[in-house]
């Protein structure tokens, strides 16, 4: 039966995916895309060995390897977060220079079972990176402050994280 809360999906246009194709519980998956993280005029992460993660009504977010990321860049926080999936979430201020973003990425020391590829790996949220791009495309944030999903030309919505899409 359908949820009268969830909209409609977007119509695909070639070469893209549906956000409401992905998986729940969310999956992970090997990404030979070209990723990375601009941060004050300089790129502090760049790899084509990330990781996908997958989750109905989000975009993906993308989890760059600890060696394609400048870490020398990002300070641990005492902010954590809770994933029913994925377990507790450690949060890193970015500084560079005179460029300051707070709790701007996040990574799992010790993810739950099924997500153990994600130990060590790195997440940024997009609206506090200065450019994030996945084979040189320009992404756009997922809506909200909360999720971390990366918004390219291939994939579809409508995307969980603005203005009453709360019971999605």
């Amino acid at each position: 039966m359908n949820d009268p809360r969830r909209p409609p999906p977007d119509p695909l246009r070639p070469g893209q995916e549906s956000v409401w194709d992905f998986p729940r519980p969310p999956r992970v998956e090997p990404s030979d895309s070209q990723v990375e993280v601009i941060f004050g005029g300089n790129t502090i992460a760049l790899s084509f060995g990330a990781l996908r993660v997958l989750e109905t009504s989000h975009p993906p977010v993308f989890y760059l390897p600890p060696d394609g990321v400048v870490t020398d860049y990002l300070t641990k926080t005492g902010r954590t977060s809770w994933c029913e999936f994925k377990g507790t979430a450690d949060y890193y201020t970015a500084s560079l220079g005179r460029h300051t973003a707070v709790d701007a990425a996040w990574s799992y020391a010790e993810p739950l079972a099924g997500y153990e590829a994600l130990a060590g790996y790195f997440a940024f949220y997009p609206q506090h990176m200065e450019a994030c791009l996945v084979d040189g495309e320009l992404v756009m944030a997922q809506p909200g402050e909360f999720y971390g999903g990366w918004i390219t030309s291939r994939v579809a919505g409508p995307f969980k994280g603005g203005p009453g899409s709360g019971g999605w």
